[in-house]
């Protein structure tokens, strides 16, 4: 598999810039899929950027210590995959940070922020259900990111996102099982509805409920974690 990233056109804190391109092309990844996790090429990284080798070692060596890849003597540096035991640890760590979001939600977010997650939800509604599946995986996505920055809480968020690549990965997997992108649609509304009416504890409940369902899925169902 390979890595996509762009060209980095400004040499302002090149650094920080091949870091974050590298983090943001590793979570667009679908990392579980393949016989092996994906393998960060140095030279080619550099190539596909534009820079030199240095930064792209730095970004990767950065990349290293946050625990999103890890290097293989003589083998190269590898895309980091968690196990099933891991993937749950991490989906009930963030159902209390996103249930806590969504509780804050309703005491900090104006009306008209609160009002953009029916937009996200309109993209995946019933009536767009003929939407590419791909396409609801990103609404998905989105939606849930929405609820964490409702919250208005640096920390939450910095929790978040150091959890976001994986529970990103995962849910792209198995938003595509059984009939899980139309409960999906189902949830959202309800937790939508709960937020507009600042119903503080139903908002809560329904947004951890709804990630405790993706454990439960995981915990039953997903094979290719073992």
């Amino acid at each position: 598999m390979t890595i996509a990233v762009k060209p980095i056109r400004s040499v302002s804190s090149l650094k920080d810039q091949v870091y974050w391109s590298l983090r943001d092309a590793v979570a667009d990844m679908d990392i579980y899929s393949g016989e092996e996790p994906p393998r960060l090429d140095e030279r080619r990284l550099a190539d596909s950027l534009g820079v030199s080798r240095t930064p792209v070692r730095e970004a990767i060596s950065r990349l290293e210590q946050a625990g999103l890849v890890r290097n293989i003597p003589r083998r190269g540096t590898f895309v980091v995959r968690k196990t099933k035991e891991e993937i749950l640890e991490i989906i009930y760590a963030w159902a209390s940070i996103e249930s806590m979001a969504a509780r804050l939600a309703t005491l900090r977010a104006s009306d008209q922020e609160i009002s953009s997650l029916r937009k996200i939800w309109d993209k995946g509604s019933p009536d767009a259900k003929g939407a590419p599946i791909d396409e609801y995986s990103r609404t998905n996505i989105e939606f849930h990111q929405a609820i964490v920055s409702l919250a208005h809480s640096p920390l939450l968020s910095d929790l978040a996102d150091s959890l976001f690549i994986h529970m990103r990965a995962i849910r792209s997997r198995t938003i595509k099982d059984d009939d899980r992108a139309q409960r999906s649609i189902i949830d959202h509304a309800r937790i939508i509805e709960a937020l507009e009416k600042r119903n503080t504890e139903t908002a809560e409940a329904l947004v951890r409920e709804h990630a405790l369902q993706l454990a439960d899925h995981v915990a039953q169902n997903v094979r290719y974690l073992d």
